[in-house]
Order: structure tokens, then C-alpha cells, then sequence
């Protein structure tokens, strides 16, 4: 591709070697193995399994240790190996509402139906260095009988009980599929939640945070945050009947908003949703907000020209391996390149030095 590359492959090689190296670390440390990054660091191969659209937490682990910890690398490791991989089918549409959950915390309803489960969190820890973490053999004192509670149905049902909630709209449509579609602008709600699903957390943080300092018209309360496992149905044409293919770990949000209503919508709360593979409850937060950012021209809102609320810097911009290649490309050699902008600039200057000296 680079013409005036010659003679790098040495080079090359030795810089694998030299990363292969630099990756293992001091050998007299155990190495860590893929099982106790699965078990240790839930957190990142959660993340890894939810941006790169793979929900296999072994393979999300060892990206990770590929990766030196590299959560991008690992994530662009993972939407590689996801591309290899032969498709079988498509699953039944998950029922979040039959989520055996670890977690469920409402923060409208202090007295949720199906009660309130803080399950593991760090929201009530102090956030101090625990010092004890650093000596071997530390076993956490795990309450006893701990499980993970019944189903629940969803808060925001009985707001649909009084109609204070606006109802969404029903459809049988099959979506579009974004791993095998490129975005198409401007995308309908389904396909801007696919890409919201595997966008970069931070920068997901980031838009969530702006709406809420007031860079677009939401202001939200968590109607509800569940984490759990759901079970995976797939339809066997030659049985005639769906199979049980598993449980996928969940996190999923529904923010209630206000909204004063508009020429054809009464005042009503409305929602913003998130659902993101694993334990990854910032991010369906912020999906949620972002969500509900993007939908002001459904709900007849006015556009106030927050990052937020345009699509196309939203959705063109929130995918961190895209991201992550236009900007990394700019280091490999632009040789050619540079020396035509060079003999520009100096093509420049010399008329720029020569009109001058006739002015003088």
C-alpha cells in the first residue's frame, strides 16, 4: 500500500517479538491466565464482549490478555475473530422481563413491585485503596445462599397502567442488521440502538453527561436498572418447536423523562433505553440518555443543536474500532504524501518571498 516502505520486514518482526515480550512482563510473576482475567476482571471482558459484538467471555478474555489489558485492542480483536464465524440463525426476540436478576434498583419507586436488589455494586463502597487486595490468598466473605431473584416485570409497566407513559409502537419489521449492513443515515430507532449497543463507553459518558448539563431536553430518572441472565431461544424449522440455546448475562436500563408535550403528543413521560451485553450498567445508562436525546423529532421536540441530538455525529462517530483506525493510520509512513505537501510549502514561501522583493 506504502510504496516507499522497502526492507521493513525485519523491523517488523522484531517488533512483534519485542511486543510478545513486553506483554508476558517479568517471568518470574506467574503469568495470568485467560480463566483468572474471566473471573477477576468480569468488568473488562464485559465490556470487550459488548463492543465487539461477541458475547463469549473466554475469547473476551484472551483479547484482553492479548491485548495487554488494551480494551480497544481486544474489542478490535474480537469484531476480527467475529467476522470468521458462520452464521446458524437468528434467535427469538430476549425477554427481559423474565430476567433472573443479580440487580434491580429503581430510582422512582421506593417501593418497587418485586422490591428493590442492589446485588454487586459499587455504589455504596468508599472509594479507598484496599490494601488487603494486595496480599495472596484473599477470599472474600461472600454471603452464604446468595441467588439470583424471580423474574420481574418491567417498573415501567404500571406508569402504562395510567397512561402516563407514552406507549411504543409495535412492529414485526425485521431490523436491519449493522454487522452485516454499513449505517445508512438517517436510521430508524432500532438501528441506532444496535449501533448505541457496541459504541465506545467513554464516549457514550461523555454525550449522557452533556445532555444532562443541559445539552439537550432530557431530564431523566432511572425508572429502572436490571442485571441478569436471560435465556436464548432459537427456532428449529425441522423440530417445529424453539430449543434453549443458553443464558446471556444483561444489563438493561429504561429512563423515564419528562416531556410537556407537543402538537400531537399530550404531556407524558417518555423513555429512553439501553440493553448492553454483561455487567455494563454506565453504559446502558448513558445509552439510555443518548437514546432519548436522539429522539426528539418522534416526539416533536425542538432540535437545540446539542451533540446529542445529531444523529449523524452521534452514530458516525460512537464506534471506537472505526475511530480507533482513521486516527491510528495517520503514524504508519506517509512518505509520498508529506514530501508533495512540502514541495508546496516551499513552492508557497518562494512566491510568497519573491512578490516581496519586486514590491520592494
Amino acid at each position: 500500500m506504502y510504496v516507499a516502505v522497502k526492507g521493513g520486514e525485519r523491523a517488523i518482526d522484531n517488533a512483534h517479538a519485542w511486543l510478545a515480550e513486553e506483554r508476558r512482563g517479568d517471568v518470574a510473576v506467574p503469568e495470568m491466565s485467560v480463566a483468572q482475567i474471566r473471573e477477576q476482571l468480569a468488568l473488562a471482558v464485559n465490556r470487550v464482549m459488548a463492543e465487539g459484538s461477541l458475547y463469549d467471555p473466554d475469547l473476551a478474555a484472551l483479547a484482553i490478555k492479548q491485548a495487554r489489558g488494551d480494551l480497544i485492542e481486544a474489542i478490535f480483536l474480537i469484531r476480527a475473530y467475529r467476522t470468521t464465524l458462520p452464521r446458524f440463525g437468528a434467535s427469538r426476540p430476549l425477554d427481559t422481563a423474565s430476567m433472573a436478576c443479580d440487580r434491580r434498583v429503581s430510582a422512582t419507586f421506593k417501593d418497587a413491585p418485586g422490591g428493590q436488589v442492589l446485588g454487586p455494586t459499587f455504589d455504596y463502597t468508599h472509594r479507598l485503596l484496599d490494601f488487603k487486595l494486595m496480599a495472596d490468598g484473599d477470599t472474600p466473605n461472600a454471603p452464604q445462599g446468595a441467588a439470583r431473584h424471580e423474574a420481574t416485570p418491567h417498573i415501567t409497566q404500571f406508569l402504562n397502567a395510567e397512561g402516563l407513559i407514552q406507549q411504543e409502537p409495535a412492529s414485526d419489521a425485521t431490523p436491519r442488521d449493522l454487522t452485516r449492513q454499513p449505517m445508512q443515515l438517517p436510521a430508524d430507532r432500532a438501528l441506532r440502538l444496535q449501533a448505541l449497543a457496541r459504541a465506545d463507553e467513554g464516549f457514550l459518558l461523555s454525550l449522557a453527561y452533556s445532555t444532562q448539563r443541559g445539552f439537550g431536553r432530557t431530564h431523566a430518572f432511572v425508572g429502572e436498572l436490571r442485571i441478569g441472565a436471560v435465556t436464548v431461544e432459537m427456532d428449529i424449522p425441522e423440530l417445529g418447536f424453539a430449543i434453549d440455546l443458553g443464558e446471556v448475562t444483561l444489563t438493561e436500563c429504561e429512563t423515564v423523562n419528562q416531556f410537556t408535550g407537543s402538537k400531537t403528543e399530550p404531556p407524558q413521560f417518555t423513555r429512553g433505553y439501553g440493553l448492553v451485553l454483561g455487567q455494563t450498567e454506565r453504559k446502558a445508562i448513558s445509552m439510555s440518555l443518548v437514546d432519548r436525546a436522539l429522539r426528539w423529532a418522534e416526539l416533536g421536540e425542538d432540535n437545540i443543536g446539542a451533540p446529542a441530538q445529531d444523529e449523524e455525529f452521534v452514530l458516525m462517530h460512537c464506534d471506537n474500532i472505526q475511530a480507533t483506525g482513521f486516527l491510528e493510520h495517520i503514524k504508519l509512513p506517509h512518505y509520498v504524501d508529506f514530501q508533495s505537501e512540502l514541495e508546496l510549502i516551499r513552492k508557497l514561501r518562494a512566491a510568497v518571498t519573491a512578490g516581496q522583493e519586486a514590491a520592494e
